[in-house]
């Protein structure tokens, strides 16, 4: 009989309750540690200097593995690269891609070439690069995938994948068949959570319609590259009340 597991540590990324950080970055993250969150993903840093993000951080001991950094700052980007060393974080992420830069298969292969090489720039100052999708990826042009695409032109040893699991789903693909597939790209996951059909409308996470143990477990019991799990929601009507109920139910799922 397999043993239960449970996450050891969850995180949120701050675009979830952006409202409250432009608010008061320091009173929103002590709340955050306060209903229980250990690590939060940073989208943008609301005027706060580096030295000043690790300090806040330090002192709610909160740690931010991960930021989102614009696909326009990645040539160049020392500046952004300089920044995320400084506050401590492990991953750059891209969050997006404009649709201009992306309606061909060609402007696909350029995008996975770019992302090589902001990659091997990131490791060679300590950084790890990641990528995080949206459903446009999942929409086929011709009989190609674009997200495929991604996957098999990038180099796994540069470039990881942070799945956020609610747009593929939303896209029509399978989660789980992309952890099947590709069982060591994923290092990140964002766990948001759908109304289901036909609208598709975030809600608390726990209760929508994805199973997130099934995920997570796939994760574990095949090569476990899944380091850090950040719940979000794009428009939470209330920030906190969303932030408390997705830990709490995160907390006490067993995969």
């Amino acid at each position: 009989m397999t043993a239960s597991r449970r996450l050891d540590r969850i995180g949120i990324q701050l675009y979830s309750v952006r409202t409250e950080m432009q608010r008061d970055v320091a009173a929103t993250l002590a709340r955050l540690a306060e209903i229980g969150y250990r690590e939060v993903e940073f989208a943008g840093y609301f005027g706060k200097s580096a030295p000043e993000v690790r300090a806040l951080l330090q002192a709610n001991r909160l740690s931010a593995p991960s930021t989102h950094i614009g696909f326009d700052q990645l040539a160049p980007w020392d500046t952004a690269l300089d920044f995320a060393k400084s506050v401590g974080h492990e991953f750059v992420t891209v969050p997006w891609i404009d649709e201009s830069r992306r309606k061909t298969l060609d402007d696909w292969n350029r995008i996975a070439d770019e992302f090589n090489r902001a990659a091997e720039h990131a490791r060679a100052r300590g950084l790890r690069f990641a990528y995080h999708n949206h459903d446009f990826e999942f929409k086929r042009l011709g009989d190609v995938v674009p997200y495929d695409v991604l996957l098999a032109r990038t180099d796994p040893a540069l470039v990881s994948f942070e799945m956020d699991v609610y747009w593929v789903t939303e896209g029509g693909a399978d989660p789980r068949a992309y952890f099947r597939k590709h069982p060591t790209r994923f290092t990140m996951l964002h766990i948001k959570d759908s109304a289901g059909p036909p609208k598709h409308e975030q809600t608390d996470v726990g209760s929508g319609t994805i199973d997130f143990a099934s995920i997570l477990r796939l994760d574990a019991e095949q090569k476990h590259t899944v380091e850090h799990v950040f719940v979000e929601h794009d428009q939470p009507p209330d920030p906190f009340a969303f932030a408390k109920k997705s830990f709490d139910y995160l907390k006490a799922l067993e995969f």
